[in-house]
C-alpha cells in the first residue's frame, strides 16, 4: 500500500514538473516571439519615420525647377537627355540597379512647315479669320525653342468644310439632347465642343458616332477660370491664348495603337495605321477662348438651356453654320499632323528586398510633358526624385526594405500611357506572380485645399493610419496631423466619419497594373475645394503655362504641400515593401462591394416595370457579397493569431492578401474592351476619367430605355450580374483556410 501511494506521489510529481517547465517553455517561447514581432515593429517605425523626415522642401524645389527648365515632349531629344539624367542621379542616390527600357510606339506630331489651325471662310472661299497657331509664350521663356503647338495628338490630316454645330461638353448626354431634343443632326458637319467634364477622347468617339466630320475643342472661362484669380502671370488662371494639348485616342487600355496587348519592342508585328486601336477617323484641334469667341459668336440656329452655357460674352447658340448676316460663311479645318513610330523610354529603378525579393511594390509616374510639365507631371516627377533620394539615404545607413522595390520613369503617358503599358505587357507574367501594389505618381499637386487619394479599397486603412503620422502642410495647422486637416475639409459625411476616398478611374499609368493585372493601386495628390472650385482639373492644364513658376509663385510657395505628398506617395511604399503583414484590409473591400452593390441595384430600380418583365434581380449579387463579408471578416481574425515567427505561414496569408486583388479579374474582359479586365472597377464608357463600380453592369444599363431590342439588352443586365456575382464569390473563396 505504501508503495503505491509513494508511486502515486512520484507520478503526480512528475506530472506537475513537466507542466511547469511546459508552462515556463511556453511563457518564454511567447515572449520572445512577442518581444522579437515588437521589435520588428519599432525598428520599421523607426525607419519609417527616418524616411518621411529625411524628405526636403529645399530639394523638391530644386528636382522641379531642373526638369522643367526646357520642353521634353516624349520622343524628342531634350526627354532622352532627362532620362539620362535620372539614371545617373538615381545611380548616384544608392539604388542597386537603374536601367533604360526603350520601346518603339506610334507618337504623334504636328508639321514644323506646315501648321494646323481653324479658319472661317466667306463665300468666296477667302480666309476671313484664322485661329492663333501658337500659344503667346510666358516671360522668361522667349528665347526657348521646340515648343510644340498645340494639337490633338493622333488626329488625322484633313481639310473638312462646313457649318459649325456647339454641343456643350460633347458628353453622349449632350449629343442624346441635340438630337432628340433639339432636333439637330450633325451628319456632314464639324462640332465644336468645350472642354470639360469627360476626357476629350470620349468626346471625339461621340462626335464620331453622331456622324460628325471634324472636332474643334475650346476651353471655356467658366470651366477653366477660378473665381478672383488673374489670369497667368499675374494670377493661376488660363490667358485668352492658352490651350490645352492632349491625345484623342480611344484606346480602352490597349497600350500602343499598332501593337494591342503586346509590347512594343523591334521584333513585334504591329498592325496597319488604318487598323490602329483607337486612331480618330476625323479631324481634331483644340483653341483658346479668344479664338472660340470668333467661331461662336455669329452662330445661328436655337439657343441652348442654361446648362450648354459658358462665361463667354455669346449667344452659346447651336447652329447648324451661322446668322442670316454670315449665312454663306463656313468653317474650315487645316490639320496636317503626322503619326509615327517613335522610341521611347523608360528608367526602372531598383531596390532589391532582403526577405522577400520577388515580392514587388512599384511607385512609377511619367516624366514626359507636353511643354514644360510645370504641374503635369513633373511636380509627381520631383516627388519620386525625392523619395528615390531619401531611399538611397536609408540604404546607406544599413537598412533594405523586406521587398524589393521598383521606381519607374515613364515615357509617353501623354501620348495614352504607352510607356508604363509596355512595361506592364512585357513584364505580365512577373507581375501577376509577384506584385504587391502599384503607387501612381503623377502631378502631386492640382489645387490648394486639401490631400485627394483614389485607391482600391484594401487600401484605405493603410492610407488612415499613414496620414495620422504626417504633419498638415498648411499654415495654422501646426501639430495637426494630414489626417485631421484632411478630414476636415473633406470629411465622408454620408459614408463614414472619415475622410473622403475616391474610386480610381483612368487616365494615367496605374490604368495597366490595376486594371489590366489586378494589382493593388493607388494615387494621392494636393488637390482644390471641389465644393466651391468648379472648374475642371486646373486651369492651365497641358498648356505653356505650366511652368516652375507657376507652382513656385501660387500653387506650393512653401513646397510643404508637394513634401506631405511626397511622404504619402513613399510612406505607402515603405509600409507596402516593409511590414511583416502586408497591410492590405479585405474588411474595407467587403464593405466597398456592399456599398457598389446596394448603388448599382438602385440605379436599376429606376426601371422596375422592365425589371419584373425581364426577371431581374441582383439576389446573387447580395448573396456573393455577403459570402465576401464573411470570409474577409474570419480571414482578418485568423490574421490575428498568425504564428508571425513561422515564415511560412506569414508568406500564406500575405500572399492571399496580394491575390486578392487578382481575384476581380475576368480574363475576357468586359464587352468591347477586353483589356479592361477588372470586373469591380473600369473607367467609364462614357468618360476615361471617371472610375464606374460593376462597369458591365452599368454599361449594359446605360441608356437601357431607348434600347431598339430591349428584351436582348435586359439579358446582357442579366448576364453581367451573374458575371460580377460569381466573380465577388470566387474572391471570397481566395479568402478562405487553404486547407
Amino acid at each position: 500500500m505504501k508503495r503505491e501511494s509513494r508511486l502515486v506521489r512520484w507520478i503526480w510529481w512528475t506530472v506537475v514538473v513537466t507542466a511547469l517547465f511546459l508552462l515556463g517553455f511556453s511563457i518564454g517561447w511567447f515572449t520572445k516571439h512577442s518581444k522579437a514581432t515588437t521589435d520588428n515593429h519599432k525598428t520599421s517605425s523607426r525607419h519609417l519615420q527616418e524616411f518621411l523626415d529625411e524628405m526636403q522642401t529645399d530639394l523638391i524645389r530644386e528636382h522641379l525647377r531642373k526638369f522643367t527648365r526646357l520642353p521634353h515632349l516624349a520622343g524628342t531629344e531634350q526627354n532622352l537627355k532627362y532620362a539620362e539624367q535620372i539614371i545617373k542621379e538615381w545611380q548616384d542616390f544608392g539604388l542597386d540597379s537603374v536601367e533604360m527600357v526603350p520601346y518603339d510606339i506610334l507618337l504623334s506630331y504636328p508639321n514644323k512647315s506646315q501648321p494646323n489651325y481653324i479658319s472661317i471662310l466667306d463665300h468666296t472661299g477667302n480666309e476671313v479669320f484664322n485661329t492663333s497657331f501658337a500659344e503667346p509664350v510666358p516671360q522668361g521663356y522667349e528665347d526657348i525653342s521646340n515648343i510644340v503647338p498645340p494639337y490633338s495628338a493622333y488626329s488625322p490630316k484633313g481639310h473638312p468644310e462646313g457649318d459649325l454645330v456647339y454641343v456643350n461638353y460633347g458628353r453622349t448626354e449632350d449629343f442624346f439632347q441635340l438630337e432628340r431634343e433639339m432636333g439637330i443632326n450633325v451628319t456632314g458637319k464639324i462640332v465644336i465642343v468645350r472642354y470639360g467634364k469627360i476626357f476629350r477622347g470620349n468626346k471625339v468617339k461621340n462626335a464620331m458616332s453622331a456622324g460628325a466630320k471634324g472636332v474643334i475643342m475650346f476651353s471655356d472661362p467658366a470651366d477653366y477660370w477660378a473665381t478672383g484669380v488673374k489670369p497667368y502671370p499675374d494670377g493661376w488662371n488660363l490667358p485668352g491664348g492658352g490651350v490645352q494639348r492632349g491625345n484623342v485616342l480611344n484606346l480602352n487600355g490597349a497600350g500602343d495603337p499598332l501593337t494591342p496587348g503586346y509590347p512594343a519592342k523591334e521584333y513585334t508585328y504591329r498592325v496597319n495605321l488604318e487598323e490602329g486601336v483607337g486612331l480618330p477617323k476625323i479631324p481634331v484641334h483644340p483653341i483658346g477662348f479668344h479664338d472660340a469667341i470668333h467661331l461662336l459668336k455669329n452662330m445661328g440656329g436655337q439657343v441652348p438651356p442654361n446648362n450648354w452655357k459658358g462665361a463667354l460674352n455669346v449667344s452659346y447658340k447651336t447652329g447648324p453654320g451661322f446668322t442670316e448676316d454670315f449665312k454663306s460663311h463656313k468653317v474650315r479645318m487645316n490639320i496636317h499632323s503626322n503619326n509615327q513610330v517613335t522610341r521611347i523610354y523608360n528608367v526602372i529603378g531598383k531596390i532589391r528586398g532582403a526577405l522577400e525579393p520577388d515580392r514587388y511594390v512599384i511607385l512609377g509616374g511619367h516624366r514626359d510633358a507636353w511643354v514644360f510639365g510645370g504641374i503635369d507631371p513633373m511636380s509627381g516627377a520631383a516627388v519620386v526624385h525625392e523619395t528615390v533620394r531619401s531611399a538611397g539615404k536609408l540604404l546607406r545607413k544599413g537598412w533594405r526594405p523586406r521587398r524589393t522595390v521598383i521606381f519607374a520613369s515613364w515615357d509617353a503617358e501623354e501620348f495614352g500611357l504607352l510607356g508604363s503599358t509596355e512595361w506592364a505587357e512585357d513584364n505580365a507574367r512577373l507581375l501577376q506572380e509577384r506584385a504587391v501594389a502599384y503607387i501612381n505618381a503623377d502631378s502631386a499637386i492640382e489645387g490648394m485645399y486639401t490631400l485627394r487619394v483614389d485607391c482600391t479599397p484594401s487600401l484605405h486603412t493603410l492610407v488612415y493610419d499613414l496620414t495620422k503620422q504626417i504633419e498638415s502642410p498648411e499654415d495654422g495647422e501646426e501639430g495637426v496631423s494630414l489626417y485631421e486637416s484632411w478630414q476636415k475639409r473633406d470629411n465622408w459625411t454620408n459614408d463614414r466619419d472619415a475622410p473622403r476616398i475616391s474610386k480610381l478611374g483612368s487616365g494615367s499609368d496605374f490604368e495597366a497594373y490595376f486594371i489590366r493585372l489586378g494589382i493593388a493601386a493607388g494615387r494621392a495628390r494636393y488637390t482644390k475645394n471641389k465644393k466651391t472650385e468648379r472648374y475642371s482639373s486646373y486651369p492651365v492644364y497641358h498648356s505653356v503655362y505650366e511652368t516652375f513658376e507657376i507652382v513656385a509663385k501660387f500653387y506650393d510657395p512653401t513646397f510643404r504641400r508637394l513634401r506631405a505628398v511626397a511622404q504619402v506617395r513613399g510612406g505607402l511604399i515603405f509600409l507596402l515593401a516593409d511590414s511583416q503583414v502586408l497591410p492590405l484590409d479585405a474588411t474595407e473591400y467587403a464593405d466597398s462591394l456592399r456599398k457598389y452593390a446596394q448603388s448599382i441595384a438602385h440605379l436599376a430600380q429606376t426601371h422596375t416595370e422592365q425589371m419584373e418583365t425581364y426577371k431581374v434581380s441582383f439576389e446573387s449579387l447580395f448573396s456573393a457579397v455577403e459570402n465576401f463579408t464573411a470570409a474577409a471578416r474570419d480571414f482578418h481574425e485568423r490574421l490575428q493569431t498568425l504564428n508571425r515567427e513561422d515564415p511560412l505561414q506569414v508568406r500564406i496569408m500575405n500572399d492571399q492578401l496580394m491575390y486578392l486583388e487578382r481575384a476581380f479579374i475576368d480574363p475576357l474582359g468586359l464587352p468591347g474592351r477586353p483589356f479592361y479586365r477588372h470586373v469591380i472597377f473600369a473607367p467609364s464608357s462614357h468618360n476615361k476619367y471617371a472610375g464606374e463600380s460593376f462597369p458591365g453592369i452599368y454599361d449594359a444599363l446605360f441608356d437601357i430605355e431607348n434600347s431598339a431590342d430591349p428584351e436582348r439588352a435586359w439579358r446582357e443586365v442579366k448576364r453581367q450580374i451573374s458575371i460580377a456575382a460569381f466573380t465577388v464569390h470566387a474572391a471570397a473563396m481566395t479568402l478562405t483556410p487553404p486547407a
